[in-house]
Order: structure tokens, then C-alpha cells, then sequence
């Protein structure tokens, strides 16, 4: 497939895992965590922790109340601790979410960004997160980001259609003046096969696999490849 249609006038972008090292920072963390816990701690794989983490917290993510990130990481590590068998305090909380504000971009990032605003876009990350915590990846990208916006201020999170559609009102546009360029299948490319977005998929080379009904318009596997994308749909200004 190819990017067609009109011009669009903003891109959105997920955060973590497209434009800020996710998977890198997130492994780094839980080291830490683990490592405060002695020979308990050492004793367990982190890409164990982190698998179950993960289901903790997609799951807080969808269950109502909602939550702030900051709760739903905390909460989530909570659980993921005990279910390994190890203590869990707010220390290891702030490790988490202190780490993840600290992430940085991808090398290409920075440049790839201000490439796309000399091409004339406006660029609008939409996260999963709280403002505070994404405040500090941003300030690591150049100043290029025009707009956030955060599950904090849409009540929402990804995949579902609340964040997007606040996002697009936000941004006063409709759902075919955006094209949205991501990492994560089971997060964004579900909602733009729901929301029929078009979609740039940053395939990293991760164990990420592809939806199996949904072929995003592009597959790059780094962010610098846009500019050259959108000048073949003839879409530079």
C-alpha cells in the first residue's frame, strides 16, 4: 500500500517505542528495580517482569475508573512484583515512572522531526501518559512537537476511539486530514483500522508482529524514512 488521499494537515505520532526508546529504557528500569531487591531480585529474568507488567497494565488501562499513568504504572509493577514473589514499594513506582520520563528519542529522531516541519506539517504526539511525565522526553526532541496530547487530558487511553477523537478536536481536523505514524500494532494500528485512519507503521524490528487484519499504508523501520514517504505522495509543501 501507499499513502493517497488528501494532503493531510497534522501528523500524529505515538510516543514510546516511536519516537522515544521504550523497549531500551523500560529493560533498563526494571534492572534497577530488580536490583534493589538483592538476590531475589537477581535471581529473576526482567523480560519476565516486564511481560507481566505488561498484562497488568493494559488491563488497568481499560478498566474503569480511570487512571492517571503514573497510578496505572505503579499499580501495575505492584502486581507484576507480587506475582513474582517480591516486595513492592512506592520507590520502585518512582524508579518506574522517573525512568520513563527520562527516555530519549531515537538518534534519527530529532532531525527526522524538523525535517517534517521544514516540509511544512504540524506535528502532534498523541501518548498514553501523564503531561508531567512526558514533559521530560519532549524537552530531548528538539522543540519540534506542536501539540500533545495525553490519555491525562482524554480521560482515555489507547486503542480506544475517546483519546483519538479528542485529539482530532483538538486539533480541529477530521479523521482524513491526519495520518498517524506508530510503533505499537496492538495499541495504535487497532484503532486506525477501527477509526480507518491512515497509518505509518515504525516497525523497529522488535518482537512486534503485524495485525493480521490490517496493513498500515507504510512500513518504515525508522523515522527518517517519512519525509522521503510523504514527498513520493507528492504531499511536500
Amino acid at each position: 500500500m501507499a499513502l493517497s488521499g488528501v494532503r493531510p494537515r497534522w501528523l500524529t505520532f505515538d510516543c514510546y517505542g516511536t519516537l522515544t526508546q521504550w523497549d531500551e529504557g523500560l529493560l533498563s528500569a526494571v534492572e534497577k528495580i530488580l536490583a534493589k531487591h538483592g538476590s531475589a531480585g537477581n535471581a529473576i529474568d526482567p523480560a519476565t517482569l516486564i511481560d507481566i507488567y505488561d498484562r497488568h497494565e493494559h488491563r488497568l488501562e481499560q478498566t474503569p475508573p480511570h487512571r492517571s499513568f503514573a497510578d496505572v504504572a505503579g499499580r501495575a509493577l505492584e502486581l507484576a512484583m507480587q506475582e513474582l514473589g517480591l516486595g513492592f514499594s512506592s520507590d520502585d513506582a518512582a524508579v518506574l515512572t522517573g525512568s520513563i520520563a527520562q527516555m530519549p528519542p531515537f538518534p534519527e529522531v530529532p532531525a527526522a522531526l524538523a525535517e517534517l516541519k521544514q516540509l511544512g506539517y504540524q506535528l502532534c504526539v498523541i501518548s498514553n501518559t501523564d503531561d508531567a511525565i512526558i514533559a521530560g522526553n519532549l524537552a530531548q526532541m528538539g522543540g519540534h512537537i506542536d501539540r500533545v496530547v495525553t490519555a491525562e487530558q482524554a480521560r482515555a487511553y489507547k486503542p480506544s476511539a475517546r483519546i483519538f477523537d479528542y485529539a482530532h478536536r483538538e486539533l480541529g481536523v477530521s479523521r482524513n486530514e491526519v495520518v498517524h505514524i506508530c510503533a505499537s500494532p496492538h495499541l495504535d494500528l487497532a484503532a486506525a483500522r477501527d477509526l480507518k485512519l491512515r497509518a505509518v507503521w515504525i516497525n523497529r524490528g522488535t518482537a512486534r508482529q503485524a495485525l493480521p487484519d490490517f496493513e498500515p499504508c507504510v512500513e518504515l523501520s525508522t523515522l527518517d524514512g517519512v519525509p522521503g514517504v510523504l514527498r513520493g505522495a507528492n504531499w511536500a509543501s
